[in-house]
């Protein structure tokens, strides 16, 4: 029986979806002008993760992610580089979908874009007006929040409260400072509307879109923490308005990922890009790092957390090396297996379903029969892949040891016996030559010449 936690009504309840096995699940996906960093890293991982687990569960699972690609965000870094809206946001969705390809997240089911629903938000602002609960202002168009004598119930933030941080802008014309803006007049960037020229604001996208693709009522609705208040705050006012109806039933939020204390943001300016992360680890260490705190709590990052981590995963990954899996298998019947969907199920706890991985390792590696199945088809439920074997640095530390023994020099990298055999091999000294090929071959290491030169892998 899978719980999850619902930050809406604060407590871990028992996931039951609207319409048989069927889940309708919608993530809050990325605004596109910069690179990705390791704060959507936690975030896509861990609905990644949510999305492969109600799959291997038997739900029938539509996710649908939504980009972001009309923002102010967008606007100023085309006009920054000289580019156009369209080019800035095209580029940069390219380069999170590479990030996200890099780190082995499935892709959603549905990917809409903001300027391509442009139609369907259109129709809910004017859903929103004709039923009351918005207004058009010179040209924008703002919700009335106290009209929803809800708000404030998924963030718990009473009104009072809010009134007392509330400010009107300059060249704003809103009734209520508590009031947000549905559209924005904008002559130069936007698009043609009944209020005028403009543009949508952030959080009638997503209501839009969610309600498009999946429908009025929908079972997960999931995201940063950061953005429970306003945006989703806002996206429960706007759509229950306008549908009439309850919008989500489980809202789910991931927990930041701090340095030095401090969340991780553009902001800040102390964000680490994913693709500077993937230049020292690989995929399988960032996940593992991730998915070894509970994904509400915040993640400290540093890089004695990615080594252990990297440790970790190259240990559970490579438990596999000689070994295949045996596909006719019923896993089900393992106790390992009724212990990680027990830790899964409680609001999925990874931390616990990692130290059944581990268990598994290590009766892969003593050479229990149903080991490596067993672990091969779990793992690879969290978004691990086993594409092929890989040393951790003491391991690799080891073999070296042993190959400097064996070779009589101390060698230091993979690279400086490589280059040891191609100078053996051009001085056609043969007998240096194969001794390396050897030696190598004894610690469960083979060579590859091709083309492009000599790489190492790990025999299989």
């Amino acid at each position: 029986m899978l719980k999850l936690y619902n930050t809406y009504t604060s407590q871990v309840e028992e996931f039951k979806p609207i319409e048989d096995n069927k889940v309708k699940m919608y993530v809050c996906g990325p605004t596109v002008y910069d690179n990705a960093h390791l704060g959507h890293a936690r975030c896509y991982i861990t609905w990644d993760v949510l999305y492969r687990y109600l799959k291997f569960k038997g739900y029938d699972v539509t996710y649908c992610r939504n980009v972001t690609d009309v923002d102010d965000k967008i606007l100023k870094k085309s006009e920054k580089e000289g580019k156009t809206p369209e080019e800035v946001s095209k580029y940069w969705y390219q380069r999170f979908s590479d990030s996200m390809k890099k780190l082995n997240n499935l892709p959603p089911d549905i990917e809409p874009f903001a300027t391509k629903t442009l139609g369907e938000m259109i129709s809910m602002n004017k859903d929103l007006i004709s039923k009351g609960y918005a207004y058009e202002a010179g040209g924008d168009v703002y919700f009335r929040v106290k009209k929803f004598g809800k708000y404030g119930s998924l963030s718990g933030q009473p009104i009072d409260k809010l009134e007392s941080g509330a400010r009107i802008e300059v060249g704003e014309l809103k009734e209520d400072p508590l009031d947000f803006a549905l559209w924005k007049k904008d002559e130069k960037f936007g698009y043609k509307s009944p209020w005028g020229v403009g543009r949508p604001g952030w959080h009638i996208e997503c209501s839009a879109m969610s309600r498009k693709y999946l429908g009025k009522t929908i079972d997960i609705h999931a995201g940063g923490a950061d953005l429970i208040f306003p945006h989703h705050e806002n996206e429960i006012a706007q759509s229950e308005c306008a549908n009439g109806c309850k919008f989500v039933n489980y809202w789910l939020h991931n927990g930041f990922v701090t340095i030095n204390k401090e969340k991780m943001s553009k902001s800040l300016g102390n964000f680490l890009t994913i693709d500077d992360l993937l230049k020292n680890y690989d995929s399988n260490t960032i996940r593992f790092f991730i998915l070894t705190n509970h994904y509400r709590m915040p993640v400290e990052f540093s890089d004695e957390a990615l080594q252990s981590a990297q440790s970790g995963a190259k240990r559970m990954l490579n438990a596999g090396v000689n070994k295949k899996i045996n596909d006719t298998l019923d896993i089900t019947q393992y106790d390992e297996y009724k212990a990680f969907v027990e830790a899964m199920d409680d609001d999925l706890n990874t931390s616990k379903a990692l130290a059944v991985l581990f268990d598994l390792t290590n009766k892969a590696n003593k050479g229990v029969d149903y080991a490596y199945t067993l672990l091969h088809k779990l793992a690879t439920t969290l978004g691990f892949t086993f594409e092929k074997a890989t040393l951790s640095e003491e391991e690799l530390r080891d073999k070296l040891g042993d190959i400097s023994k064996e070779l009589g020099e101390n060698f230091s990298s993979m690279d400086e016996i490589i280059e040891k055999r191609k100078a053996a091999r051009a001085e056609k000294n043969w007998e240096l030559a194969d001794k390396i090929r050897i030696v190598l071959d004894k610690t469960g290491i083979i060579l590859k010449d091709s083309k492009e030169g000599t790489s190492w892998e790990l025999k299989n």
